[in-house]
């Protein structure tokens, strides 16, 4: 291992000084990041490198094995390989996203192309493509059409990350039943199994990674496994047949994507995901429309009401139509109705074939409702909970989104609540096939759901689904997802309500992957009448900051009604915000203790301010020069008291009115588990 890494420091620092560069290195645009490929004994090989700012490489990645083993007993592709061609390009554009948390993104990198042939007697041609940006580094896999390798089957992708250290890492298991719906830990590489990714880590230089993926179509779900030794190999979540994926040549697979970042809060501000997806594919995208939602929801996971029928149901027509004239009143677009639908009774989760998705229940006028809210200038939100009987919803799901599109649903939220292995199908043979949630037949389940929602014109909240690899960027309708423990783990979860660590973790974990569907908004932090053990551990101004912090296109005011007319002055902030964004840029972070996140409204000259703690309070003080030199803003501040608490003090609240410029700094204490939310509203 000392010769490896003496050779890759000598290799990277030799490139660093030289020009040009070897065939074989690439460098980002900055010069910073360094991809080497080579072949060692015929092996495919890569290693990246970062050049700080004194001048010096440091190995982040070392050589680390590339290629595949394949099935029906064909030759591994792992080896006998000589080097055929190798290109460079680069590419420079900025382009514009439909919606998002930065309007312009540039997208800036050099590519390195390296096409390889067998030296066999039946040689088959594989192509590795790097790009470079100075926020990282992707790369994947191209199998160009050819007369060896026609259909085939992947049982296993041999892609390795050789870390250069023991490293600080922040992960959540993989192959477990409740899917992606787990506290993130924290701990050495060394002590972690088969993670999920985003993976983040931090080395002891403070450097900050980020491993995932980005485009996957038709391909299974990469994990993370750690093979001993700082080495990290991908894992493909199987079929239930031990093929991880069904393909032929031509084909690409997804990018492998490492973002690096200085900073933790340059993770979050990396587009380099965003940037490896194909550009947008819908051609009118004037009914995608990010916006804030309320709905019949958060009082089903409080026990108040209940999705199923009787006497506690939720999605009646009088309770709808209470909501609409919510919604109306204070200019919410969409109103979400869970439980409209048959099959709610007994236990749906285990038996989703009982689910409806045209007819609505007896105490539910689907279609006199719809019409009501769009009289009133709102819309129904629809939707679709499967409980993963995936056949079954498939069988109805063009009849279901041409009934939406039909009583003018633009949104619709989905679910496919269900262990980790309970997608359900049967094969040519008749025989029962059980698939994990994240393996290629869900990821080709969920291509097409999107596809035919967009033909319909509506986007998609999904929840319980596949981990975002930017490809709302290519399918904008896309617009949000649940994939992580949200709001509702508060409500009914085991310890009580989610740990204050938890949000400020998402941010630079669950989040790196895209938009989270977390739900926050909810005021009323004690469930006393309905759930005693458990509430939310919080401040009241840190759950109005969540808005900013935490990135959805779709945000929902969760809380109930009622709730909202006791805290009005809280609950402007929550109308207030937007959901679209110019820029977005994080002041100040540090993983699972605090982060401060800035954002411009793309539709004025306001800024929005979210800052956030954890397990312990903390003095902050932010310098307002993101602010336009030169203006004057209201500032209009939501923040904790001076003694607020988590615990002792949650509604501990101050609201106060300032002149600011960019010139100025405010300072506040943030107590436990609290927050400050500012609106700088340009005079």
């Amino acid at each position: 291992m000392k010769l490896i890494l003496a050779t890759l420091i000598i290799g990277l620092a030799a490139t660093a000084c030289s020009t040009p560069e070897p065939d074989n290195h690439r460098l980002s645009p900055d010069g910073q990041n360094l991809v080497v490929f080579e072949l060692i004994d015929g092996v495919p090989h890569y290693s990246i490198g970062r050049n700080d700012e004194s001048g010096q490489v440091s190995p982040v990645v070392l050589p680390s094995k590339l290629g595949f083993e394949l099935g029906e007993g064909l030759p591994a592709l792992d080896g006998n390989f000589s080097i055929e061609n190798i290109t460079k390009s680069s590419f420079d554009e900025t382009w514009t996203q439909v919606w998002g948390e930065k309007q312009n993104i540039r997208n800036n990198y050099n590519e390195l192309r390296v096409d390889l042939v067998e030296f066999t007697q039946d040689p088959r041609r594989l192509s590795v493509v790097f790009r470079v940006y100075d926020d990282g580094v992707g790369f994947r896999y191209e199998f160009p059409e050819q007369e060896n390798l026609g259909e085939f089957q992947i049982i296993d992708e041999l892609t390795e990350f050789q870390l250069a250290g023991d490293h600080t890492a922040w992960w959540i298991g993989a192959y477990q039943w409740n899917r992606f719906e787990y506290y993130f830990q924290e701990s050495p590489l060394s002590a972690i199994d088969t993670v999920h990714t985003p993976l983040t880590m931090r080395t002891n230089d403070d450097l900050y990674l980020s491993f995932h993926e980005a485009a996957l179509v038709d391909y299974s779900t990469m994990t993370l496994e750690h093979t001993g030794n700082n080495k990290l190999k991908a894992n493909l979540m199987p079929w239930q047949s031990g093929v991880t994926v069904y393909t032929a040549a031509p084909m690409v697979t997804p990018w492998r994507t490492l973002q690096i970042s200085d900073t933790p809060g340059g993770l979050i501000t990396s587009y380099l995901i965003l940037n490896l997806n194909e550009p947008n594919k819908i051609e009118d995208t004037s009914w995608i429309e990010p916006a804030k939602y309320v709905g019949i929801w958060w009082e089903m996971h409080l026990d108040k009401s209940t999705w199923g029928s009787g006497d506690k149901h939720g999605a009646t027509t009088e309770n709808t139509r209470r909501y609409i004239d919510f919604a109306a009143e204070h200019g919410f677009p969409h109103v979400l109705v869970e439980g409209w639908n048959p099959g709610w009774d007994g236990e749906w989760y285990a038996d989703g074939v009982v689910f409806d998705f045209t007819e609505p229940m007896p105490n539910f006028d689907l279609e006199g409702m719809a019409q009501y809210a769009l009289d009133n200038g709102v819309r129904l939100m629809g939707h679709h909970e499967t409980s993963a009987s995936v056949v079954h919803y498939e069988a109805q799901m063009h009849d279901a989104f041409a009934l939406y599109e039909r009583l003018g649903v633009r949104a619709v939220k989905s679910g496919y609540v269900g262990h980790g292995r309970e997608i359900q199908w049967f094969n040519d043979a008749g025989e029962e096939q059980r698939e994990w949630h994240h393996g290629q037949y869900m990821v080709r389940h969920h291509q097409a759901v999107v596809e035919l929602a967009a033909q319909h014109k509506i986007s998609l909240n999904v929840h319980e689904g596949l981990k975002d690899t930017g490809l709302r960027r290519t399918w904008p309708n896309l617009m949000t997802r649940e994939v992580a423990k949200g709001q509702e783990y508060n409500a009914w979860g085991s310890a009580g309500g989610n740990p204050p660590s938890h949000t400020v973790l998402l941010p630079f974990t669950r989040n790196l992957a895209g938009p989270f569907d977390y739900t926050p908004g909810v005021l009323d932090l004690y469930f006393d009448e309905y759930r005693p053990d458990n509430r939310i551990k919080s401040t009241l101004a840190k759950e109005l900051a969540l808005y900013v912090v935490i990135y959805s296109p779709l945000h929902m005011a969760a809380d109930l009604p009622e709730n909202y007319a006791r805290y009005l002055d809280a609950f402007q902030v929550i109308k207030d915000v937007p959901v679209d964004w110019y820029d977005t840029r994080i002041l100040d972070a540090s993983i699972g203790e605090y982060i401060t996140t800035v954002r411009k409204d793309r539709n004025s000259d306001d800024w929005y301010l979210g800052s956030i703690t954890g397990d312990d309070s903390r003095d902050v003080s932010f310098e307002l020069d993101f602010l336009d030199r030169g203006a004057t803003y209201t500032a209009q501040i939501y923040r904790d008291g001076p003694n607020a608490d988590w615990e002792e003090a949650p509604y501990d609240f101050v609201i106060e009115e300032i002149e600011v410029t960019s010139a100025d700094v405010l300072d506040f204490r943030i107590g436990r588990s609290g927050g400050v939310a500012i609106r700088f509203a340009r005079q």
